[in-house]
């Protein structure tokens, strides 16, 4: 991988709309990925303002600190969950803005080593950090037929997740499944593809596995928590999610947290003309909560 950045950030003009960058405000980005999103905001808060940019990924945070340099952006490799933290070491206090994009980086998808791509020949890996916790390959070995189906319909939403639960186990009896190529030609051959739609079949299964393996939907409802109390009065929280099950926990908290208020009544969804330029904005999904002052 080179260090160039190759991800195209998702509702861009959007986001700026939504956050309201202006110079002199602090900002995080909890999902710095490619940096898209982190260089916009670096560029409208200017030298006197700062982004803090984080990231579960290592390799995110090694790329950005070469590819954002010379911007007031400060890279800090963590979950957005511990965000609070990650404020107190930097001695920010509060800020003026938070944006959580939910959905993988170009960058993650395009490296053959990390499985996020159905036809990738490297180890099924699905981790944001790979130093830490279980890569796929070694769960659908160990897990067990009924807790794999569980995991792809919990996760996933997979209808057919029975029958992938146990074609996986059949399948491994024989020899194991080590890549995302060899997994993604088994879920194709198991689940139907859909007319008149072209997503692949492997999609939700991946989606499953990733999100089983990074903890992901106990994170952002951490992070739901918490990230309200990093607000000043009047600051904002933008967040892109990209399937049912994030855009929900994302729904109900901007709905039901007494100290936010609901910028967005319905989420905002990407042009046409997006979808026809980056094909992985088609599902995205962003909100928008303020966060109210003590006497609102």
């Amino acid at each position: 991988m080179s260090d160039a950045a190759v991800h195209i950030p998702v509702l861009l003009a959007e986001v700026l709309e939504g956050l309201q960058p202006a110079p002199g405000k602090i900002f995080i980005d909890g999902t710095l990925g490619g940096g898209g999103h982190t260089r916009a905001l670096a560029e409208r808060v200017g030298p006197a303002g700062r982004v803090i940019a984080i990231d579960r990924d290592p390799e995110a945070v090694r790329r950005a600190e070469r590819t954002l340099a010379g911007l007031p952006v400060a890279v800090v490799a963590a979950s957005f969950a511990d965000a609070p933290e990650v404020l107190d070491e930097a001695g920010a206090g509060s800020v003026d803005g938070v944006l959580l994009d939910l959905g993988l980086s170009s960058d993650q998808l395009a490296d053959e080593h990390r499985g996020f791509s159905f036809n990738a020949a490297g180890e099924l890996d699905l981790r944001f950090d790979r130093e830490h916790g279980e890569p796929a390959w070694r769960m659908l070995a160990r897990l067990s037929e009924e807790h794999l189906a569980d995991i792809i319909y919990r996760y996933g939403e997979e209808r057919c997740s029975r029958r992938i639960a146990r074609r996986i186990v059949e399948r491994r009896r024989i020899e194991p499944i080590r890549t995302a190529l060899q997994l993604a030609t088994l879920v194709r051959a198991v689940v139907p593809r859909s007319r008149g739609h072209s997503i692949d079949p492997a999609t939700r299964t991946f989606q499953a596995l990733r999100i089983a393996v990074n903890d992901e939907l106990e994170a952002l409802e951490i992070a739901l928590r918490r990230l309200p109390e990093c607000l000043n009065p009047g600051g904002r929280l933008a967040i892109i999610s990209f399937h049912s099950l994030e855009d929900r926990l994302v729904k109900e908290a901007f709905r039901n947290d007494p100290r936010l208020r609901a910028v967005t009544r319905k989420p905002v969804q990407p042009s046409a003309e997006e979808v026809a330029r980056n094909p992985r904005a088609r599902s995205a999904k962003l909100r928008v909560a303020e966060r109210l002052g003590p006497e609102q």
